[in-house]
């Protein structure tokens, strides 16, 4: 069998392994956050099934089964819901299931949609009334994982000419606007909170953080794949033009290709360099992965084929080269193996440089990582739904089985449940 047959084995046994509800451990079925949970919990299964269904290779009574168990659920709606939490995570899973099923979850989505638009607008208020009174954003205020970026996604689907979509774009724009604090300019995305949403004191006097599930990498990604469907406010190009400069500024070149800091903190803003090394993992949520698409996405928007070369071929680089490659051993769809298959393939797709090639050559091998043929695609299946990650979407084995699937059938995924990673 081929690496493609092998990965899509896998995921198919890992979507047999999660049939049903009653398959899973109780022990996170009653869990409070389980039902609401995008990231970890029951939507994140529910989005396998449909991505599966639409494209023929399941029955949608699986998917219907767990869209049906995820909405029973006392649903989250307000400040503490966001894209993977709450009603935006089931909007983005009911979207992708409405997309192949005509009239299907209509009135759901009607109710989530009014719902998530008006959170939507007292959440940018708020951001805006923290600007006005000279305070620092919290990540959670923009970020993907819990902010405004994230819910952007989803509005972008849902609502593109919309008000609340075009709010959000503008409070972007003016995040990107530098601030002072500390005597110094700082960029506005500068924030005290820590990537967990609480205060730390790793963090004294604050950071720039980078990443894309957490930092400006995220606002940069929502930007150019606005500008792309043709929805753009006033600043918006020169908004992504800041945060590019940003990153080139940060970025540290190394044998093994260019490499972005987690985080620049205020000791690296007044020393003016950043010691950071070619060991880390070239991830969606802070690595070269998601960076390098989100710069493919904002060269694209922009017209800028020299970033979009660099971004390509850095891409490249940090998939190929056993130094980024061997930082981690993970299979996950946030930091591992699976994401950088499926991010090389989505990037390969529309590549304007001879790392296309290259890129789909690397997504074949990092199936292979993923599913070896010499081991039974049943037992990889078993370890992964088994495992400390557990079953669902960035971390476990849900998210896993999906980002093999595009890879494997050399198409986009169906159904776009990629948009909430903000690299489609």
């Amino acid at each position: 069998m081929t690496s493609e047959h092998l990965a899509s084995a896998m995921a198919g046994a890992v979507a047999d392994r999660l049939a049903r509800p009653d398959t899973v451990p109780t022990h996170l079925t009653e869990a409070i956050w389980w039902r609401q949970s995008l990231a970890h919990g029951a939507p994140g299964i529910a989005l396998l099934h449909v991505e599966r269904a639409a494209a023929g290779l399941g029955p949608w009574e699986r998917a219907h089964d767990w869209l049906a168990y995820t909405a029973r659920a006392a649903l989250t709606t307000g400040p503490d819901s966001h894209l993977f939490y709450g009603a935006p995570a089931l909007a983005h899973v009911l979207a992708c299931a409405a997309a192949h099923r005509p009239g299907a979850y209509t009135r759901a989505l009607a109710r989530l949609d009014h719902a998530i638009a008006v959170d939507t607008h007292n959440r940018v208020g708020d951001a805006h009334a923290r600007m006005d009174r000279g305070e620092l954003p919290a990540l959670a205020d923009f970020d993907v994982i819990r902010g405004l970026s994230g819910v952007g996604s989803l509005l972008l689907r849902r609502d593109p000419h919309g008000l609340a979509l075009h709010a959000v774009l503008d409070y972007l724009v003016r995040l990107t606007e530098p601030v002072r604090g500390d005597g110094q300019a700082l960029p506005g995305w500068w924030t005290t909170s820590s990537p967990s949403g609480r205060d730390s004191g790793q963090f004294p006097g604050g950071h720039g953080n980078t990443g894309v599930a957490h930092g400006i990498g995220g606002v940069l990604a929502l930007q150019a794949l606005a500008t792309r469907h043709g929805i753009t406010v006033d600043g918006q190009r020169e908004a992504m033009g800041r945060i590019c400069a940003w990153l080139d500024r940060w970025r540290t070149d190394t044998g093994a290709g260019p490499v972005w800091p987690y985080w620049v903190n205020l000791a690296h803003l007044r020393a003016g360099h950043h010691d950071t090394t070619d060991r880390q993992p070239p991830s969606w949520c802070y690595g070269t992965a998601g960076l390098a698409r989100a710069q493919q996405l904002a060269a694209m928007a922009t017209g800028d084929t020299h970033r979009q070369d660099f971004a390509e071929r850095a891409l490249v680089q940090a998939l190929s080269g056993v130094v980024q490659r061997s930082t981690t051993t993970n299979a996950s769809l946030c930091h591992g193996y699976a994401g950088f298959a499926h991010i090389a393939s989505i990037v390969a797709a529309d590549a304007s440089t001879d790392a296309a090639a290259a890129l789909r050559a690397l997504t074949q091998d990092l199936l292979n990582a993923l599913q070896p043929a010499d081991v039974d695609p049943a037992e990889t299946a078993a370890r992964l739904v088994r495992g400390d990650d557990g079953p669902g979407f960035l971390e476990g084995a849900a998210g896993i089985a999906l980002a093999v699937l595009a890879p494997s059938a050399a198409t986009r995924p169906q159904t776009g449940w990629d948009t909430c990673l903000l690299i489609t």
